[in-house]
């Protein structure tokens, strides 16, 4: 048993040394994979990115307006160009000599050669 009992001694006095041995483990320190300063820059760019991008779509929004308006303007004009053109062609056919010269004689008016007279430029 004596030998059984410094057995359990040299046990004990080994894990004593062991203990006072181990050296504590380094902590290691974390660095971060960005700086805060980094982090600012890259969120001032996200931010700045954002909104250039924001501000092209509504700049392609606010000239597609602009663009369909011009094109129903288009529209609009050679329809009136086609209803002036009708006009022309009813003023043509109201205008004819032979047109006149019936209103004028419904209205009572007579020709009367000796009263006409030339006007000059």
């Amino acid at each position: 048993m004596g030998n059984l009992a410094r057995k359990y001694q040299q046990e004990q006095r080994h894990e004593q040394q062991q203990q006072m041995v181990k050296v504590p483990k380094k902590v290691k320190v974390k660095n971060p994979w960005l700086s805060p300063g980094e982090k600012a820059l890259g969120l001032v760019f996200t931010a700045i990115l954002c909104y250039g991008a924001v501000h092209i779509v509504s700049n392609e929004a606010a000239i597609y307006e602009i663009n369909k308006e011009i094109q129903d303007t288009k529209v609009s004009i050679q329809e009136q160009k086609k209803v002036n053109g009708d006009l022309e062609m009813q003023i043509g056919e109201l205008s004819t000599y032979e047109r006149i010269w019936e209103k004028a004689k419904e209205l009572g008016l007579k020709l009367n050669e000796n009263n006409v007279k030339a006007v000059q430029d």
